[in-house]
C-alpha cells in the first residue's frame, strides 16, 4: 500500500485547491422573449421551449 513518507506542504494543499472553485451556471438568451433562461429549459418568462408553447404562464 502506498504511503506518503513527508507530510505534503500548506503551500502544496492550497496551490492544489485553488482549482476548487464554484463555477457560475451557463445561461442562454430565449429566442422569443430574449430572458435569460437555462439551456435545454422551458423559458420562465413566455413558457415556449423549441418553438412551441410547453406551459402556460400565469399573468
Amino acid at each position: 500500500m502506498a504511503v506518503p513518507k513527508q507530510k505534503q506542504s500548506h503551500s502544496r494543499t492550497t496551490k492544489r485547491r485553488s482549482q476548487h472553485k464554484i463555477t457560475a451556471k451557463n445561461t442562454h438568451e430565449c429566442p422569443r422573449c430574449s430572458a435569460p433562461k437555462l439551456p435545454h429549459r422551458v423559458c420562465g418568462e413566455c413558457g415556449f421551449y423549441a418553438g412551441r408553447e410547453a406551459v402556460e404562464v400565469q399573468d
